[in-house]
């Protein structure tokens, strides 16, 4: 057994495998925290990248949103003349495991509003989960921004594709709709992921989508556990921009329906969310012990 991700040191979190990543975040018991940032934005900071301030502020994984990964660019980060040193450079600046959002568009989604044309860059296809490993990405989140046309359908299939090609840990599911019109998440979507072989299924979290009740996600928490997958649950319904007192009770009502990590979404000032929000969810999920052992503890380490 290896160590549990919310006492690892960044040299621990970094040698780690996909396997491995899914088993530390196991041991942490509902203790881990993964912040969306938008990596072409500018920064908040101009001159530091998004990732190192959610990591200051408590995370404990980065995902980039909206990454073209045959042409990267994180702002704050010099990735190279042409990029593909950036996701190397983060790694070294943050110590933390960096993952990100491939979107399976359905060209036949039914939309329930205008469909935006995804980049070939953040698109899931074989030669962009082959661009991800090249990358030395550590994970994958397989999902669709709003009105990207994404269905549940899509992902099924795309996880298959993408475990082909990556051997990073591969999450999969839907915050919100991403503009179409089907259940954003159903007993029969886990399913499908969980035969298709993804590591975690994220589930928009508790109080952020309407209708999805704790219910359901304690429902989808047993199903995936009971098979030896995780769950995430998300906020990417722009409530990451909310007060501190609403990421409290979000927090806690999803961390009792079971919920191995929280993700909080990237609406927020220069594409992060507040990092007083940050705070807040690490706080709430592991206490100031554990906010203060992420937050000093040193990448040389």
């Amino acid at each position: 057994m290896g160590k549990r991700f919310i006492s690892a040191n960044a040299s621990e979190i970094l040698a780690m495998d996909g396997a491995a990543l899914k088993q530390s975040i196991q041991a942490s018991e509902g203790r881990v925290i993964v912040t969306e940032t938008v990596a072409a934005r500018e920064p908040r900071v101009k001159d530091i990248s998004n990732a190192e301030i959610a990591h200051a502020f408590g995370a404990d994984l980065i995902l980039l949103n909206g990454l073209d990964v045959f042409s990267p660019v994180v702002h704050g980060i010099d990735g190279g003349d042409d990029g593909r040193e950036a996701i190397r450079e983060l790694h070294r600046l943050v110590g933390s495991p960096i993952g990100v959002n491939l979107e399976p568009v359905d060209d036949n989604a039914v939309m329930t509003s205008t469909k935006k044309v995804i980049p070939r860059g953040r698109r899931l296809s074989r030669e962009s989960a082959k661009a991800i490993e090249e990358l030395g990405m550590d994970f994958v989140c397989l999902t669709g921004n709003p009105g990207s046309g994404v269905t549940n359908d899509s992902i099924a299939r795309g996880i298959t594709l993408v475990k082909e090609e990556f051997s990073g840990m591969v999450i999969a599911g839907k915050m919100h709709a991403a503009g179409v019109n089907e259940p954003v998440c159903d007993a029969e979507a886990v399913v499908a992921f969980l035969d298709a072989g993804a590591d975690v299924i994220l589930a928009p979290a508790v109080g952020t989508v309407p209708g999805f009740r704790d219910e359901e996600l304690v429902e989808i928490v047993r199903a995936a556990h009971e098979r030896g997958a995780l769950v995430m649950s998300a906020i990417g319904t722009s409530q990451e921009g909310s007060d501190v007192s609403t990421i409290r009770e979000i927090a806690l009502r999803n961390k009792i329906c079971g919920v191995d990590m929280q993700h909080i979404g990237d609406s927020g000032y220069a594409g992060l969310a507040p990092v007083e929000n940050i705070y807040a969810l690490s706080v709430a999920l592991r206490g100031t012990h554990h906010t203060v052992s992420r937050m000093a503890r040193s990448i040389n380490r």
